[in-house]
Parts: structure tokens; sequence; C-alpha cells
């Protein structure tokens, strides 16, 4: 019986946790640019594979 309250306090305390850094993340804007990622997949980095001086 002693084990099912460290389970649960455990699991109180780790999704608490979880819902703060969520949180915080929103707080810091991390989820405000949701056109970005679609169109930065589209660039094409080649270029600078291509200039770049063979060793």
């Amino acid at each position: 019986m002693k084990s099912l309250f460290v389970l649960i306090l455990v699991s109180l305390v780790v999704g608490i946790s979880a819902f703060l850094i969520f949180l915080l993340a929103g707080k810091k804007q991390q989820f405000d640019d949701i056109e970005g990622p679609k169109y930065r997949m589209m660039n094409d980095d080649d270029d600078d594979l291509l200039n770049k001086p063979k060793k």
C-alpha cells in the first residue's frame, strides 16, 4: 500500500513538472511561428556544400 502512494506522488510530480515546462515554453513564445517551418524546409543549402574547398 505504501508503494501505491509513492507511485501516485511520483506521477503527480512528473505530470506537474511537464505541465510547468509546457507553460514556460509557451511563455518564451516557442510555439508562435507556425508558418516558418514549412518554408524553411524548402531552403536549398546545397550551394554551401558546392563552394567549400576540398581538403
